[in-house]
């Protein structure tokens, strides 16, 4: 009798224990302010990455560490399209170029010959954790972004996915499936998503909340009466294995009804999901493009913060449009990456920071000069 007794104690108990794993956290609004007092960043350090001449542009850092070193994913746009490259760094601040990981085709009949904007998948989102590139199947993913036009993001763009079994430290070519994995032409393609297809971020769904193994966060435009004028906005799709996937939800996450929300990157901040991700125009053109965040329990249903942007216009290297964050915690320190766009339309990689860190000597070159009308 004694050991019926202990065994139900022992049930009683796993239950209780499972029960608090998965409790959510009620987000009121002092847990969205504590949320903000832990990952804002008042002082901009200034721009870490720069063109080395006005015939391309930088943009999206994505942020790993590797035995040691900080590596970033980031995309270049020469005026055909996007490829995505990647540099290294020992202190996060410094950063050296090493070479490409997603090119141009030379074959005109790939559906991503001249687009390919890549961003890590899978990595650790521990609030100030490892930030380890983490593999599936024993690659190293990255979805991305692609199209067949020439332009700046131009055309219809769908979403794909790239991986490697080699060290993703190294700069080589990434392997890709044949096809893209959503596109706006997909029979399935829901009314905010019928128009053309931009960033996704992917994470592990490791309770599967949603029942799946893993989850992309993308924004996409559409609308249902006229989709190429639709505003942007941040949804979702799941898959079990990386290959197969399928739009989740009947509604978009993030949606401002008007301009942009996009760029999702999540992590895990004691016990709650914060995406961090930037809007823009909502109030129209004049409001530029800035960095926001939004707190979740459960990875489906998101709480956006009302208050402060996190980063926004203040310099002469981003008085166009800061925006598209990259956050990451290391040694107690905030680093906030961001596009940094100046009123030039010179595109660069800038870094805003918890503590005040100094400045970057770093600039742009000069502007390219105004052709006369």
């Amino acid at each position: 009798m004694k050991i019926k007794y202990l065994l139900i104690a022992i049930s009683a108990l796993v239950i209780t224990s499972c029960a608090t794993k998965y409790k959510k956290r009620e987000i009121t609004d002092s847990v969205m302010q504590e949320i903000y007092e832990e990952i804002k960043t008042p002082y901009k350090y200034g721009l870490v990455m720069v063109p080395t001449d006005n015939s391309y542009k930088m943009d999206c850092p994505s942020v790993f560490r590797k035995d040691g070193k900080w590596y970033m994913t980031y995309l270049i746009y020469d005026g055909r399209g996007y490829e995505t490259w990647l540099a290294e760094s020992d202190n996060l601040l410094d950063w050296k170029h090493l070479g490409k990981v997603m090119s141009f085709s030379e074959n005109e009949k790939h559906w991503d010959v001249n687009q390919k904007a890549g961003y890590i998948s899978l990595q650790d989102l521990t609030w100030g954790g490892s930030y380890e590139w983490e593999k599936y199947d024993d690659k190293y993913w990255m979805s991305y972004f692609g199209g067949d036009s020439k332009g700046y993001e131009a055309g219809v763009l769908s979403i794909g996915m790239a991986y490697t079994k080699e060290a993703p430290t190294k700069p080589h070519e990434f392997q890709r499936l044949e096809n893209p994995v959503l596109t706006p032409k997909d029979k399935d393609a829901k009314w905010w998503d019928n128009s053309t297809m931009y960033k996704n971020s992917v994470i592990r769904d490791k309770d599967k909340v949603t029942g799946h193994n893993f989850i992309m966060y993308y924004n996409a435009r559409g609308d249902s009466i006229n989709p190429a004028k639709g505003a942007e906005r941040i949804a979702m799709a799941v898959s079990n294995d990386m290959k197969t996937w399928k739009r989740y939800g009947d509604k978009p996450l993030i949606n401002h009804h008007k301009g942009i929300s996009g760029d999702a990157y999540i992590q895990r901040i004691n016990d709650t999901w914060v995406m961090f991700y930037f809007g823009a125009f909502w109030t129209g053109w004049n409001q530029g493009a800035f960095n926001r965040f939004a707190v979740s329990n459960d990875l489906v249903n998101w709480t956006d913060w009302k208050g402060d942007d996190l980063v926004k216009s203040s310099e002469p290297y981003d008085d166009m449009f800061a925006h598209k964050s990259f956050v990451v915690k290391h040694d107690g320190i905030v680093y906030h990456f961001y596009c940094a766009v100046n009123k030039a339309e010179q595109r660069g990689i800038a870094i805003a920071t918890s503590k005040d860190l100094g400045k970057s000597k770093l600039n742009f070159v000069a502007p390219p000069e105004k052709k006369k009308k």
